[in-house]
């Protein structure tokens, strides 16, 4: 197609592309809603997608399988933990089981230029053997050595940003002025790119991630395809310089791999979106959530400011408790048994990991914020099996950090005002969280 062609049929093809990835799921879920579905409530009711935990018990009630409009659902750390460890199930799904118009409408629709992190090549969507690929070739800059090796520049960071916030007067929104800062500049540090685009990163991020949710509305769709759009203009130059003059951050490894292991220009696309995205979103979501918990549990603040408790422990519980990741999904791919219910092969099984984080079996007392619980590891907030979260261990240390240098520069910190959670589902955090430092 000539690029005037392309031009011309793009409008076309991004109404194409909504209507098959938001538009229709938008109009069934509404109407599952309407119908009192517990799943088509969640992601269709503004006040569920706040407040989501209630409806988890309701739903843990009926079992640790039941039925939804979108195929089966489990609340069940058990369950949950099974399904994302199993190679029973995969991330990807047959479209050559879809409805013709939805298949046509798939490939028309298709574009490489605003792909966002949930659809193929990203690492999230895809199983093995292209996933086993793309993971060796970045999880190198993930294991635990690697990582601890950052805990340096996490801290001067941290510090950097405490001084900035230390000169700024009055109450201050702490998602802008450091959960969200810390981890950008980290991450901007490990794949190589200019720290001066920080805040592009941020906007272009946070309209990208509205992707993860089903049924946006068509301006906020539109809103994210711009974004993604830029991002993606951004990597192609960002290559393109560092195969001119590579470093030895990760994407210079990447874009200078040899033939035989090199990514093709949309794999690499995807690669990076997703390392991009994914490596400051968690952490935004987990300081603004972990500074909510502990402002309204100052005993647990006061314990852990004084070295009675540990940081890296109320990470993990911040992390179990109000999960920055709630909900993904699995496929079966092949006919299945799974808590006592015949799963047939294609059917889809959600997993409400907020809930599966709360489920009694396995943390008693589960709603009570506690820094000391012992088994709080135990959640499954960086999912599990082979699609773990290859940044888990980054988010942990930017959470422990943040979190400590954060206690010791402001001990007096408080919440003021009504922190306001950003309008999604799948991820939870906070969009603007109002803080008096002093």
């Amino acid at each position: 197609m000539s690029a005037t062609a392309e031009q011309l049929s793009r409008p076309a093809r991004t109404a194409a592309r909504w209507a098959v990835r938001h538009g229709l799921p938008a109009v069934y879920l509404s109407r599952s809603a309407r119908r009192g579905d517990a799943v088509g409530r969640l992601m269709r009711d503004p006040a569920l997608r706040e407040q989501p935990y209630g409806l988890y018990e309701e739903l843990r009630a009926r079992g640790p399988l039941t039925g939804s409009s979108l195929g089966l659902v489990t609340t069940s750390h058990p369950v949950a933990q099974e399904v994302l460890r199993s190679d029973r199930f995969g991330v990807g799904w047959d479209r050559a089981t879809a409805p013709r118009l939805v298949r046509w409408a798939l490939q028309f629709g298709d574009d490489p230029t605003a792909a966002g992190v949930a659809e193929p090549p990203s690492m999230l969507v895809v199983d093995p053997p292209d996933h086993t690929r793309f993971r060796r070739l970045v999880s190198r800059a993930f294991t635990p050595r690697a990582t601890a090796a950052f805990e340096p520049a996490v801290r001067r960071t941290a510090e950097r940003l405490l001084d900035d916030l230390e000169r700024r007067d009055g109450v201050v929104d702490l998602v802008e002025a450091y959960a969200a800062q810390l981890p950008v500049l980290v991450i901007a540090e490990l794949l190589g790119v200019p720290v001066a685009r920080r805040e592009d990163f941020l906007r272009w991020g946070a309209a990208a991630a509205a992707t993860l949710d089903p049924g946006l509305p068509l301006g906020r769709f539109l809103a994210a395809e711009r974004a993604l759009r830029a991002m993606h203009r951004f990597l192609g130059e960002h290559f393109a310089r560092l195969r001119r003059e590579p470093g030895e951050d990760l994407v210079s490894r990447l874009v200078t791999l040899p033939p035989d292991e090199a990514l093709d220009d949309r794999e690499l696309h995807a690669t990076v979106l997703l390392l991009l995205g994914a490596g400051f979103e968690t952490t935004v979501n987990l300081l603004g959530n972990a500074v909510v918990l502990l402002d309204a549990h100052r005993d647990q603040w006061d314990a852990l400011r004084g070295g009675d408790a540990s940081w890296d422990d109320a990470v993990e519980e911040v992390l179990r408790l109000d999960s920055p990741v709630q909900l993904t999904g699995r496929t079966a791919r092949a006919d299945l048994e799974l808590a006592g219910r015949r799963v047939g092969a294609g059917m889809r099984v959600t997993l409400l990991l907020g809930a599966a984080n709360r489920d009694p079996d396995v943390f008693p007392d589960p709603a009570r914020f506690d820094v000391t619980r012992a088994n709080a590891r135990e959640h499954l907030a960086f999912s599990g099996g082979i699609h773990y979260c290859l940044g888990a261990g980054l988010a942990r240390l930017e959470g422990a950090v943040g979190l400590q240098a954060l206690g010791e520069r402001f001990p007096g910190l408080r919440v003021a005002g009504r922190p306001e959670r950003r309008d999604l589902q799948t991820l939870r955090g906070f969009g603007v969280l109002p803080v008096a430092p002093r």
